[in-house]
C-alpha cells in the first residue's frame, strides 16, 4: 500500500508542477513573446524559399 501512495504522490507533484509551468506561460504570454523573438528568423527562412509565381 505504501508503494501505491508514493507513486500517487509523485504523480500529483508532477501534475501540479506541469500546471504551474503552463499557467506561468499563459499568464505572462511567454509563447507569443518567444514567437515574436523568433519571427525574424522565420521570415528570413521564408524569404529564401523559391516560389512558382506563374498563374
Amino acid at each position: 500500500m505504501g508503494l501505491v501512495l508514493k507513486i500517487l504522490l509523485i504523480l500529483a507533484i508532477v501534475v501540479v508542477a506541469f500546471f504551474v509551468l503552463t499557467f506561468t506561460v499563459y499568464f505572462f504570454n511567454l509563447d507569443m513573446k518567444l514567437t515574436a523573438k523568433l519571427e525574424p528568423f522565420f521570415l528570413k527562412h521564408y524569404d529564401k524559399i523559391k516560389r512558382d509565381q506563374h498563374l
